[in-house]
């Protein structure tokens, strides 16, 4: 970090320094802060629904594309190469922008199964859940997955239906899906007319009007919109199909008669998601979607730790490290700690105990995020994501604060079930793959282990899916100038030996097709 300070160790009542904002201020800015968290199954469409709400939101011109040809500008949450090439998200990102006096906290996670840990990760950061699903295909393996973990994380859920301009399942189908895999209520938010090449636009159950739509060429801008205040209103005749018209009316009526009306203590209860249908390309529904999210939305709340909850409005600052990154700035090749602030105000050259070490650390090099993009901050709020230079103080799950001595939970960790030796074969980069090894172990990219044997000395991966190991040696060639080879190791299995390495010592020569 640069001008970081990691001074002497100090004890558990000192506060190494602490600003504390009027009570008023912290309301203020607490109210207006939205931290959420995307979830879904790979090519639901994540990324570009991530593109569209910047687009929306006001963060950028031009919605760019996952795989972007000719002058089309590419997907701002997905920076990496890797990511660029395959057209798929593979690192999890902080996008951070103000909409509408708001300031939104928006975590982009990679959908593939591969990368769950830096997904489960994320969540941790978040104080909502938008799980996205695609209308011809519903609930799917990995999103149930990650819906498992929003449960556990108790964050309410709120449901976009993507992809209604192709051929979809019938929505009162995907609902009854919801309800019946996930245990949990659908209100459906705004209705889709048609589906397909015939979807034309949404209804609004709350507003009950009509958003008709136009086509923006490539979806690179906002979608012309018609609003109908009045479903009975004799225009729509001239500007939506006679038999669309009948079926939109006919499914409203059995909305009313079967779906719950939206009660927000059932929705934060876990017990109830509010639904809206739309398509992220063709920017169909994505600002009604986004209005009303941030209205129904809850902004950051207490934290369980250590010595028990502690409430945003404490005045002690406090926030915990969810993730490292390394490389984001090509020009600096440095380390990036994201941090998620959960209580007090943080001001830049902040100095904050840090409770794993004991040490304190001078915070001066403070971060807005917006994916690869950095921004220098003075103070940040409950809910906001900030980045700090890491030179090695930190790894992910960390507490910093500037009052108790307290520890936030920890993030998970998943046994790995595939094993490669890496191989440097030029020596004279050795340098380089053990420095890239160790930052990408340090990011979570990928385990590392050790042989116990003195005749190999190289490192053995280990990770959660096989893609890892593709973003391992992609990202050693592109960031550290390192090629390396793979050669794969027969085992599916990773334990810790209960009782350490003197019960493990013992058991050598009694385990066989183990290491």
């Amino acid at each position: 970090m640069t001008a970081t300070d990691l001074d002497e160790s100090v004890s558990e009542d000192r506060k190494p320094g602490s600003t504390v904002a009027s009570p008023a201020e912290m309301a203020r800015e607490i109210a207006r802060r939205r931290t959420f968290a995307i979830i879904s199954h790979p090519d639901a469409g994540k990324t570009t629904l991530t593109e569209k709400l910047l687009l929306y939101g006001g963060a950028v011109q031009e919605a760019g594309a996952v795989k972007a040809k000719g002058e089309r500008r590419r997907a701002t949450s997905d920076w990496m190469k890797i990511e660029q090439e395959r057209g798929i998200s593979i690192s999890s990102t902080a996008l951070q922008f103000e909409y509408q006096g708001m300031q939104l906290n928006l975590l982009d996670t990679p959908g593939h199964q591969d990368f769950s840990e830096d997904t489960y990760r994320t969540i941790a950061a978040a104080d909502n859940a938008v799980m996205l699903l695609d209308g011809a295909k519903g609930l799917e393996t990995q999103t149930l997955k990650l819906f498992d973990v929003v449960k556990l994380r108790h964050l309410p859920l709120f449901t976009f239906i993507n992809k209604m301009d192709r051929p979809s399942l019938g929505p009162l189908e995907l609902l009854d899906t919801i309800e019946q895999t996930l245990k949990i209520k659908p209100c459906p938010m705004t209705w889709p007319i048609g589906s397909g090449d015939r979807f034309a636009g949404v209804y609004d159950r709350l507003d009950r009007t009509v958003m008709l739509f136009e086509r923006s060429a490539g979806g690179a801008n906002k979608a012309t919109q018609t609003k109908i205040d009045d479903i009975m209103d004799p225009q729509l005749e001239g500007l939506i199909s006679a038999d669309l018209l009948a079926q939109l009316r006919e499914e409203l009526e059995i909305l009313d008669s079967i779906v719950d009306p939206l009660d927000m203590a059932e929705v934060r209860a876990q017990r109830q998601t509010p639904v809206w249908f739309g398509s992220g390309y063709n920017n169909f529904g994505v600002q009604q979607f986004l209005d009303r999210f941030l209205e129904l939305s809850q902004p950051p709340g207490a934290r369980v730790s250590s010595l028990g909850e502690v409430a945003p409005s404490d005045g002690d600052f406090t926030g915990f490290v969810f993730k490292l990154q390394a490389n984001m700035d090509p020009r600096h090749r440095d380390r990036i700690a994201f941090v998620r602030v959960c209580s007090g105000r943080f001001e830049k050259d902040m100095q904050v105990l840090h409770t794993r070490t004991g040490k304190t650390v001078r915070l001066s090099a403070p971060s807005k995020l917006f994916a690869q993009r950095r921004e220098t901050i003075e103070v940040a709020y409950p809910g906001d994501i900030v980045g700090f230079v890491n030179p090695g103080a930190f790894s992910i799950g960390d507490t910093i604060t500037t009052g108790r001595r307290l520890q936030y939970e920890g993030i998970p960790s998943f046994s790995p079930e595939f094993f490669n030796w890496i191989r440097n074969p030029n020596p004279s980069k050795q340098k380089s793959f053990r420095k890239g090894i160790d930052q990408l172990r340090e990011e979570g990219a990928v385990q590392v282990l050790h042989s116990l044997s003195d005749f190999d000395q190289d490192p053995i991966l280990a990770a959660v899916g096989q893609l890892q190991f593709e973003v391992v040696q992609s990202r050693l060639e592109t960031e550290y100038g390192v090629e390396v080879a793979y050669e794969p190791l027969g085992y599916s299995v990773a334990r810790w030996v209960a009782g350490g390495w003197p019960v493990a010592d013992g058991m050598k020569g009694k385990l066989f097709n183990a290491m």
